[in-house]
């Protein structure tokens, strides 16, 4: 009798413990560039609409912010899978961070330079002698690469511009303290318009048409993780449930900005500014299979490189082994 009890409790046991693998090999933990927003629509709407659980997944979605920096939280173990620039990714691969990049659901690039025409601006060759806000934090570098491409110095003067370390915020342009400041399509330059400035009062560069775009928001995983072909499955599932996700958000953009609203733990979100959000962030990952191109990257890697930055530059030789199609080649 004791030893049929051992034996059920240690089946028992090992059920359990094959129940808990399984459950854990199943688990993926994702972890955001930026807090809750229309953003990262695709991924709350394929949790909120089971997306992930058809494909046996069980997704934590870890919102970021101005603290967190993804890069080192996957370094440190923190989430299997996170959102970033690849300027960032790039950097920190170059810098011992050994990321990839499986997947690219932003084909288009949301990055602008906001200028007011009071303020003197309504083509490039209006910069020199104006002060320019720029974002740094890796934001930099595609404003770097476009001033060395049009021959202007960044150590302000009459000939050059003068760069304004700006805050993520609008105020810089509305307050006048700077005649340009950096914008994204789906966020800042929505918030200029709602501070009272119309389109036909600004001007408006768009980085990708001026030859310096850089590929935003990409998933990235570390190197060593790859060498599972359980975690390239699972990423597959994952991506594939993801890519399911942005499709619903393109057809559904109301539905997709609500659900972004009832993840918001800060309460800080309202229904209009999510679905302007999520309206212009459909327009980046239009056309998207969730596949990297190449020819993308390697605009973004010639970007990098012709970027002159003060302080540290992205990267400094072409990388190696930085993104690959396993994971999406099985979508």
């Amino acid at each position: 009798m004791k030893n049929t009890l051992i034996g059920a409790l240690a089946g028992a046991m090992a059920l359990a413990a094959t129940g808990a693998a399984f459950a854990q090999d199943n688990s993926v933990t994702l972890q955001l560039k930026w807090v809750t927003q229309g953003q990262f629509a695709g991924y709350y709407v394929a949790q909120a609409k089971g997306f992930y659980e058809e494909e046996g997944l069980n997704v934590e979605i870890k919102p970021g912010g101005p603290d967190i920096a993804p890069e080192q939280v996957i370094a440190g173990g923190g989430a299997d899978v996170i959102t970033t620039w690849m300027a960032a990714g790039l950097a920190a691969r170059e810098r011992g961070v050994p990321l990839v990049n499986i997947a690219q659901p932003f084909k288009q690039s949301g990055l602008l330079l906001t200028c007011r025409k009071d303020m003197g601006v309504e083509t490039t060759d209006d910069f020199p002698g104006k002060t320019l806000g720029v974002w740094f934090f890796g934001n930099e570098y595609p404003f770097y690469a476009w001033m060395a491409k049009l021959g202007l110095s960044t150590e302000g003067g009459d000939d050059g511009v003068e760069v304004l370390k700006q805050a993520f915020n609008v105020d810089p342009l509305i307050q006048k303290q700077a005649a340009c400041i950096s914008t994204m399509t789906y966020n800042e330059y929505g918030q200029v318009l709602r501070a009272g400035l119309t389109p036909e009062e600004l001007t408006v560069f768009n980085y990708r048409d001026e030859g310096v775009g850089m590929l935003e928001d990409g998933l990235y995983v570390m190197e060593d993780s790859l060498k599972d072909p359980a975690f390239v499955e699972k990423m597959t599932k994952f991506v594939r449930a993801s890519m399911k996700g942005w499709a619903y958000a393109r057809e559904n953009p109301e539905e997709a900005a609500q659900i972004v609203v009832d993840n918001d733990m800060t309460g800080s979100m309202t229904m209009e500014d999510q679905l302007y959000q999520v309206q212009e962030v459909n327009k980046l990952t239009e056309g998207s299979t969730g596949a990297l191109d190449e020819a993308d990257y390697q605009q973004t890697v010639d970007t990098l490189l012709s970027a002159v930055s003060p302080d540290n530059p992205a990267i400094t030789k072409q990388p190696e082994g930085a993104f690959t199609h396993a994971v999406t080649d099985g979508l």
